[in-house]
């Protein structure tokens, strides 16, 4: 394969460091194969202080990006998998998933105190609705606040004190060569992640049959099965970033597929939680098994 390929991306510096590694394992795959970056700003990136949940569309990190992929001005698109809707705009398609980096949640404190050890009333900032019940969940004597911006604006409103810690997602620091700062990785036994957590997307426009080529070389099967059958169970729950819904999906040994789930309601009262185990070669059977265990514990009664 040769040629060029533009990759789209938002600007901030972790997006521009995933969107590169995408890049750089493209190159590794195939020698002759320009590629080059397309820095794109998106609804989120504009409004950086508006708090997620008063969003009043799906999509506010991508949507723009996939417009440029549309129009043709760009041949991939990159984003955190996280970010990305789970009914896709007409027209493209999810290619490709990189390997996973470590999916968990991490607690920084600026007195570096784990999540158990933090004072009655101590202040955690989080944009997410999910980590914010999880949060309650586990220490409803905490206060959570609205945290907007990208990783380094959190880290710097952390250490001025206008919070007592923060959770962001490990995979972030990672990239960003942050690791250091973690007081504390949460255990997915009590916090799951949000579906896709720490995965990346990379999306093409349905029938581009050079693009999807190029994105299958950089794809990772085991993520790609995990992560879909994440992402079918959030879009079977209603889809969207509102949701308290964690969901961890794992392949075990050579063909067995583990997803674990919970709902949890936004005072962090209840909880529901799910585990379902089938093969890798039909991820919807673990999907359904796994549904139908949160419907008999009530979580649609908690997510409504």
């Amino acid at each position: 394969m040769s040629g060029r390929l533009v990759i789209g991306t938002r600007r901030s510096k972790l997006a521009l460091i995933q969107a590169q590694l995408v890049a750089e394992a493209l190159r590794r795959a195939c020698e002759d194969l320009v590629v080059e970056l397309l820095e794109i700003t998106t609804a989120g990136d504009r409004e950086p202080k508006k708090p997620l949940s008063a969003a009043s569309e799906t999509g506010i990190f991508t949507r723009a990006i996939e417009q440029k992929l549309l129009a043709g001005e760009i041949d991939l698109a990159v984003h955190s998998l996280k970010d990305l809707p789970v009914e896709l705009a007409k027209g493209l398609a999810l290619a490709a998933t990189p390997e996973r980096g470590d999916p968990r949640d991490v607690l920084l404190s600026r007195q570096g105190l784990a999540l158990r050890d933090l004072r009655a009333g101590a202040v955690v900032g989080t944009s997410s609705p999910r980590r914010a019940a999880q949060l309650r969940a586990l220490r409803p004597d905490l206060v959570t606040a609205e945290l907007r911006g990208n990783v380094d604006t959190r880290i710097e409103k952390l250490r001025r004190g206008d919070y007592d810690a923060i959770v962001v997602a490990l995979a972030a620091l990672d990239r960003l060569g942050l690791q250091a700062l973690i007081t504390e990785a949460l255990d997915p036994g009590d916090f799951l992640p949000a579906p896709g957590q720490g995965a990346l997307a990379v999306e093409t426009r349905e029938g581009d049959l050079d693009a999807t080529r190029a994105a299958a070389l950089v794809n990772h099967g085991a993520t790609f099965v995990a992560t879909l059958a994440e992402r079918e169970l959030l879009r079977r729950l209603g889809g969207g970033c509102h949701l308290t819904l964690g969901a961890l999906a794992e392949c075990v040994g050579t063909d067995e597929l583990r997803l674990r789930a919970s709902v949890t309601s936004p005072d962090g009262a209840r909880t529901v939680r799910a585990e379902a185990h089938g093969k890798t070669h039909d991820p919807d059977s673990v999907v359904d098994a796994c549904l139908d265990q949160l419907r008999r514990g009530g979580a649609l009664t908690l997510i409504r």
